[in-house]
């Protein structure tokens, strides 16, 4: 989801703070970011990988034109209490931020449940995160080799996303893993090749998401005008097979 609702505040510091949340912006009500549940997302600032197709640019730097301060949030989230199930952290890449696991004790103790959408680049930190957590979804850009690269533009990053998925489906932390599809970056193989790989792995949630050029800084991938067959419904019914729950989402 894109970090649509900013709430203007003071410029972020130049550097993040170990104890403090940087935020670059929330929604403050959506029923789609944590299945079955009324959530918040805080969107937070920073991510160490760069997809061409991200639709919140703004989030990549560390250090940003922060919209919303942590205590602002937390406040807010003070006065929905009964009125909120969840908090969901999302970005840029929550995972970056060493006050995250703070920020998700603090929302728990005031009765939430907690949320994480994170690709997964951080896995050593992600396995102190899990047990904390009430729900993640984990974004797989690729097959996890140098395709994953391709998209990402940073090298290696196929096997820490390869690693973090093993962690989510080995803790018993509801799950859902997704996808998102462009022509340029996925052919019809990868995609089959990915479910091949997250059915071997035990994936039971999958999700395949078409791309929006909303937000999307890379005027090359905005511009497409061919699919190359990637949503024909009977290519996807051989995916689907292969889940217990599988969903594709049009732009």
């Amino acid at each position: 989801m894109s970090a649509l609702t900013l709430l203007k505040s003071e410029p972020a510091k130049a550097e993040l703070s170990p104890r403090l949340l940087s935020v670059g912006g929330l929604t403050p009500l959506t029923t789609t970011d944590y299945p079955g549940c009324l959530s918040l997302v805080v969107f937070c600032q920073g991510c160490p990988w760069r997809c061409g197709y991200c639709h919140n640019p703004h989030l990549i730097p560390r250090a940003g034109d922060q919209a919303v301060t942590w205590e602002w949030v937390l406040a807010f989230l003070h006065r929905r209490r009964g009125l909120l199930d969840a908090v969901v952290f999302s970005g840029g890449e929550p995972t970056l931020q060493p006050s995250l696991i703070d920020a998700i004790e603090t929302v728990k103790a005031m009765g939430f449940k907690a949320g994480l959408h994170t690709a997964g680049p951080y896995p050593d930190r992600l396995k102190r995160l899990l047990p904390r957590l009430d729900w993640v979804g984990l974004d797989v850009k690729a097959p996890f080799d140098a395709r994953y690269d391709r998209v990402t533009g940073i090298p290696g990053s196929g096997e820490k996303a390869r690693e973090s998925a093993a962690l989510v489906l080995s803790s018993g932390v509801d799950y859902e893993f997704r996808t998102t599809l462009h022509p340029s970056l996925l052919t019809r193989q990868d995609i089959l090749e990915m479910a091949e790989i997250l059915m071997e792995m035990g994936v039971s949630h999958y999700a395949l998401q078409e791309f929006r050029p909303l937000g999307c800084a890379d005027a090359a991938l905005c511009d497409f005008t061919e699919s190359g067959g990637l949503f024909d419904p009977a290519f996807y019914a051989r995916i689907e097979s292969r889940f217990h729950d599988f969903s594709l989402r049009h732009a």
